[in-house]
């Protein structure tokens, strides 16, 4: 099997899958800018909320940006998992919620 020398970091989302990603950045920044050591994050999920704000159709992330983004989904969606399965009736329907935006976000977008 060939490798690919190139990845495409293109994506087309439609506009909930925008919405969530958009929330999910603001998220992350709120949580990250006050300490220094996840500087390179907040830098890039200030980079992909502001690709978001442009509008464009697709959005074109770097390679740095995309890693960082599906390493805090998949890191999000393993959280809501461990949560989803300790709580009660009412949360466990707001975290599944969660989990499955998260989780079709991964798994149609930045799987390998």
């Amino acid at each position: 099997m060939k490798k690919k020398l190139f990845k495409n970091y293109a994506y087309e989302f439609d506009k909930n899958e925008l919405k969530i990603i958009s929330n999910f950045c603001k998220q992350a920044i709120n949580q990250m800018q006050t300490d220094e050591r996840f500087y390179q994050d907040v830098k890039a999920f200030s980079s992909i909320q502001d690709k978001i704000n442009e509008g464009n159709e697709v959005l074109k992330l770097t390679k740095d940006e995309s890693i960082r983004l599906t390493r805090q989904l998949k890191e999000n969606t393993k959280q809501l998992k461990i949560k989803l399965d300790k709580s009660n009736f009412i949360m466990r329907w707001l975290y599944r919620s969660m989990y499955n935006q998260y989780n079709s976000l991964l798994i149609n977008h930045f799987e390998n």
